[in-house]
């Protein structure tokens, strides 16, 4: 059951892979990230735990900066 959750963050992360706008691959990106973070919980790894805890909160930085921009 654990190794599909790192499918569906996998295949999320693919989809971002194929966004042209930039918000929208952040915030997919956020979500696999997200479903990596459960998964790296599950199987007790650290290091994908830290590593996409540290990505979620670039993404979301970028998200904020964004979102700021497009409505100023």
């Amino acid at each position: 059951m654990s190794h599909l959750i790192g499918y569906i963050a996998l295949v999320l992360n693919l989809i971002s892979f194929t966004r042209n706008n930039v918000l929208s691959l952040r915030i997919i990106s956020l979500l696999a990230n997200g479903v990596y973070v459960i998964y790296g919980v599950l199987l007790k790894a650290l290091p994908l735990i830290i590593g996409c805890l540290i990505a979620m909160i670039i993404h979301a930085i970028h998200i904020i900066r964004i979102k700021r921009k497009l409505n100023s």
